[in-house]
């Protein structure tokens, strides 16, 4: 049989209690307790205003609870989803931290410049890398000055898919080194055939420190580039 019809002072009253109840929901939104009450509520309103003559078939009331099970259940998910998210942020805070002091490769094109020798000018580099999809027959990596000219360039011969990692060996066009003094950029052309493609390079950082944000830890690599999330990280040195 139907379900008695309840009227609309009646859902007023109920409603009224709810939402005093529920004022101090910054949201606007309802608890899972919020809602369990309303449903409880209403149930019992529709018993004690039933016709007696028709009373409430037992499979609509039934109904009634299960949707009370229900709501209840998503807020006990929604509570186990929240703690999950609140365990894999600390984990990937943890395993961030880890990571100070170590080298990273990430995306990027800047190489720094170190002197090791004084009598013959001879310096070291910082690494530089790609990271690719698929093989190629050939790798150009030119290295661009401040100014963006192009002051020496290397191949690489055949590479796999993966990360790889190279070191220039500091020397310019004219065989001199590179100046300390300067912050040189890589640039990378896969070369297959005829094709020259342009790749996205990797420079070296070093991790100082882990930001905390609410989208996840980030790794701070110092005043020359920005911070950087792990999932940046292509490999670590």
């Amino acid at each position: 049989m139907a379900s008695p019809v309840i009227g609309s002072s009646t859902l007023a009253n109920i409603n009224g209690s709810t939402k005093a109840s529920g004022a101090s929901n910054a949201t606007g939104a309802d608890t899972g307790a919020e809602l369990n009450d309303r449903f409880m509520t209403l149930l019992v309103t529709q018993l004690k205003n039933q016709d007696p003559t028709s009373p409430m078939e037992n499979s609509d009331m039934t109904a009634q609870l299960a949707q009370i099970n229900t709501v209840s259940g998503i807020e006990k998910l929604n509570d186990s989803l929240t703690a999950i998210t609140d365990q894999i942020d600390a984990g990937q805070t943890l395993q961030a931290s880890a990571l100070i002091g170590q080298g990273v490769m990430v995306p990027g094109n800047q190489i720094l410049v170190g002197k090791t020798d004084d009598v013959t000018g001879k310096v070291a580099t910082t690494p530089i890398g790609v990271d690719l999809d698929e093989s190629v027959q050939n790798m150009e990596i030119a290295i661009k000055g401040a100014n963006g000219e192009v002051v020496s360039t290397f191949e690489t011969g055949p590479l796999g898919p993966g990360v790889h990692s190279f070191t220039w060996d500091g020397k310019v066009a004219d065989g001199s080194y590179a100046s300390q003094d300067t912050t040189y950029s890589a640039s990378m052309t896969a070369i297959s055939g005829d094709e020259r493609i342009p790749k996205g390079s990797l420079n070296y950082a070093l991790v100082n420190g882990v930001i905390a944000q609410a989208e996840g830890p980030l790794l701070d690599l110092g005043y020359a580039q920005d911070p950087v999330s792990l999932e940046a990280v292509r490999q670590i040195l």
